[in-house]
């Protein structure tokens, strides 16, 4: 049974930042690809960030140049740092691989406002 931890949520100001991490646990995770999604109150859940293997990472055009993905494969962790928070970015984060998803973390909550 995979089970995922994320962690590293809280309140901030438009403009700060914060990292979240992911814990994955249960089975081995270095050759898979990774992601973090979102999911907003009344809006679907969707992929911000996800990471190959080998590192390549990919970003939507809504959070390119703010957020970065990174991994640490010997440590089966997952990390986002975002940068240049909007409150758009409000929402409820998960990792996850990108395909053939495991069962859902419980997730953390980035909240930015003034």
């Amino acid at each position: 049974q995979v089970q995922l931890v994320e962690s590293g949520g809280g309140l901030v100001q438009p403009g700060g930042s914060l990292r979240l991490s992911c814990a994955v646990s249960g089975s081995d995770f270095s050759f898979a690809v990774m992601g973090w999604y979102r999911q907003a109150p009344g809006k679907e859940r969707e992929l911000v960030a996800s990471i190959t293997s080998g590192r390549s990472a990919y970003y939507p055009d809504s959070v390119k140049g703010r957020f970065t993905i990174s991994r640490a494969n010997a440590e089966k962790m997952l990390y986002l740092q975002m940068n240049s928070l909007k409150p758009e970015d409000t929402a409820v984060y998960y990792c996850n691989r990108v395909s053939s998803r495991w069962s859902w973390g419980q997730g953390t909550q980035v909240t930015v406002s003034s």
